[in-house]
């Protein structure tokens, strides 16, 4: 008793089914005919050259230094107190801006570097740091 249909031929299918090989080479015959006009047709012009590579401009920074007697040194320059905002303002105007690191002593009063610092603030240095020793 036999459930399916068997024929008489148990041979093996020996040739290659070419109509999923017509589909493709077809397919990519369009391709290739929509494309290549257009590559064919465009328009030939002199772009101008230019590089990738990131400009990094560093700024200067502004070092203040305040000694144990409170006395101000402007890049290792011994400054007066009047001419401390003056200097922040011309600082404050260059570009790109400067950042101030502000180095005190520890034997300092912090009144002097408040007042650096609001003068500093006042002045439009937005960039502003301290400059402190590790510990061993």
């Amino acid at each position: 008793m036999a459930f399916g249909t068997q024929d008489d031929t148990d041979e093996v299918m020996n040739e290659i089914n070419m109509t999923p090989l017509v589909d493709v080479m077809l397919v990519l015959l369009i391709i290739f005919i929509i494309t290549v006009p257009v590559m064919k047709h465009s328009v030939n012009i002199d772009l101008p050259r230019a590089s990738n590579e990131a400009q990094t401009i560093q700024p200067e920074t502004v070092r203040l230094t305040v000694d144990a007697q409170g006395i101000y040194y402007l890049n290792d320059v011994k400054i007066e107190d009047g001419d401390l905002a003056p200097r922040f303002r011309a600082a404050a105007a260059q570009d790109p801006q400067p950042a101030l690191h502000i180095r005190g002593d520890r034997a300092s009063r912090y009144e002097r570097v408040a007042q650096a610092m609001a003068a500093a603030q006042h002045a439009g240095l937005r960039k502003i740091g301290f400059v402190t020793e590790p510990v061993p």
